[in-house]
């Protein structure tokens, strides 16, 4: 049961999110790459920085945040209104009335697949971001290809990588558990139901941000 529980919850939550994923992030990159043009015409640095700066944050910062925040609408009010669902309709307590342990089968499958899926995503979510920032860049008659190219190629930290993965794996946590527990402690009908989601969505947004802070100081410390 728990494994096609978390096939079923894989396939939703990165399957199901590579669109949106998709949309955002490259144009996150689109506009990452065309704000530094325009803050660094003029100046004396050389353009092939354009490449090297839309990566790094794009790796440090851009598309694990984003994607995460993204996530937290999408998937986070999900969770919560499948299991809040199920607490209104008393299906959660009619399983444990059949020794079911409830928060382990409803929760964990969830927390399994979103620690998987959402590392995968923000992969996903980095390659879309840069090649956004390539299309507006050469397409814009500013740069060449080799240009940000060499950008790209240029000062390149692993650890940077490192960073990305760590982000998405405790973003993914936040999101889950807060949704989880929102849904899994409702009651009422269905406007608790809608605030519990809403709950979900705000608390995992404001979390991850903090968690972002945090994690910022701590990795590059």
């Amino acid at each position: 049961m728990y494994y096609k529980e978390t096939l079923r919850q894989l396939y939703d939550i990165g399957i199901g999110s590579l669109m949106i994923i998709f949309v955002v992030n490259i144009f996150i990159g689109a506009v990452t790459a065309v704000q530094f043009v325009y803050q660094l015409g003029g100046t004396f640095i050389p353009k092939y920085y354009i490449g090297y700066i839309v990566r790094d944050m794009t790796i440090i910062e851009l598309a694990a945040t984003f994607s995460s925040i993204i996530l937290a609408g999408k998937v986070g009010s999900n969770i919560a209104s499948e299991i809040g669902g199920m607490r209104q309709k008393e299906h959660i307590d009619a399983m444990e009335i059949m020794g079911v342990n409830t928060s382990s089968y409803l929760v964990l499958p969830k927390l399994i697949a979103v620690l998987l899926a959402i590392p995968f995503l923000v992969s996903i979510a980095a390659i879309f971001s840069i090649f956004g920032g390539y299309i507006a860049v050469i397409y814009s008659d500013v740069f060449s290809h080799e240009e940000f190219v060499q950008g790209l190629r240029s000062f390149f930290k692993p650890w940077n990588i490192c960073m990305m993965y760590i982000k998405s794996v405790v973003f993914g946590y936040i999101l889950t558990s807060i949704a989880a527990y929102q849904g899994y402690f409702v009651t009422g009908g269905s406007i608790e139901l809608g605030q519990a989601s809403t709950r979900a969505v705000v608390y995992g947004i404001i979390v991850i941000l903090i968690a972002d802070y945090l994690l910022a100081m701590l990795l590059t410390a």
